[in-house]
């Protein structure tokens, strides 16, 4: 199967350039991103797949699984091929199916940054992300802590997940901010403009749950008819879609199936008219 991964453009997180459409590790863990994958021998032939294939982005979190997601992405991955970016995020705990807990204590923080170097396989992370903010913490203590581990050298950028743009500039005060992490679809646009706001300060915008957890991929949805008129499936038109609507848009569909990645991926070869990409839009 050829992709060129060149054809959905570039975008450059503090210094590495990386395709577009990456890959959002979270769905290689088990059933509600709890406990060890269902197959776990497909789950590393999807990771080493993804590579062939010209990804250079993964995602992932210490609180998928928790931890097995960074393990399996060090198993399947390392060492590391020069040019992958692997970003992973802390400070949301998993303590169990559908119990998240913001926690955004410094010292918590750089236990975390410091078990996902170990697990890894790091001597740097590239992209460190705050994978919520924590209110009970103040903001200046929890970016504060993640702006000494990247001077120390044991991250290189900080990104956030889940913000506004108020947020987001009261976090620039702090420490650089070189992407957001928001859900964003053709079904949920709420970060509108939080994702404008990216491009006014080139800022990478990093869509998650970007077919709205499979329901923009099922046919007779309300992208099927581009699809029929471009010949793909309405996954790949809803990805392309987010890929035409921002330069500053990365998104990382995930998926425990090579055959679905490969899918995936081949949005990269869909090309959207003006009209239909404002017709879905609308």
């Amino acid at each position: 199967m050829s992709i060129e991964l060149q054809s959905t453009g570039t975008f450059t997180i503090g210094g590495k350039t990386v395709h577009r459409l990456g890959f959002g590790a979270m769905s290689l863990t088990g059933p509600g991103v709890w406990g060890p994958p269902r197959d776990h021998d497909e789950c590393v032939r999807v990771l080493r797949r993804a590579v062939e294939l010209g990804v250079d982005l993964i995602d992932t979190a210490d609180s998928y699984g928790p931890y097995v997601n960074e393990e399996l992405i060090r198993e399947a991955l390392h060492p590391y091929p020069e040019g992958l970016l692997v970003a992973t995020k802390a400070g949301f705990v998993r303590t169990g199916p559908g119990e998240w807990h913001a926690v955004g204590r410094p010292a918590y923080l750089r236990q975390e940054v410091e078990m996902s170097l170990r697990r890894l396989g790091l001597d740097r992370i590239d992209l460190l992300q705050l994978h919520r903010i924590d209110p009970l913490v103040p903001l200046e203590d929890q970016l504060g802590e993640l702006k000494a581990l990247r001077d120390e050298g044991k991250i290189a950028h900080v990104g956030l997940s889940e913000v506004s743009v108020e947020e987001l500039e009261r976090a620039r005060g702090i420490v650089d901010i070189v992407t957001v992490q928001n859900r964003y679809n053709l079904t949920n646009r709420f970060s509108e403009d939080v994702l404008r706001h990216c491009e006014e300060q080139g800022i990478g915008f990093i869509a998650y749950s970007p077919i709205a957890k499979g329901a923009l991929a099922a046919p007779g949805g309300p992208v099927d008819h581009v699809a029929k008129a471009v010949g793909a499936t309405p996954a790949q038109v809803s990805l392309a879609w987010l890929l035409a609507h921002s330069p500053v848009m990365l998104t990382i569909p995930g998926t425990s199936s090579v055959a679905h990645l490969e899918e995936n991926l081949a949005a990269s070869t869909v090309s959207l008219t003006p009209q239909q990409v404002s017709e879905l839009g609308r």
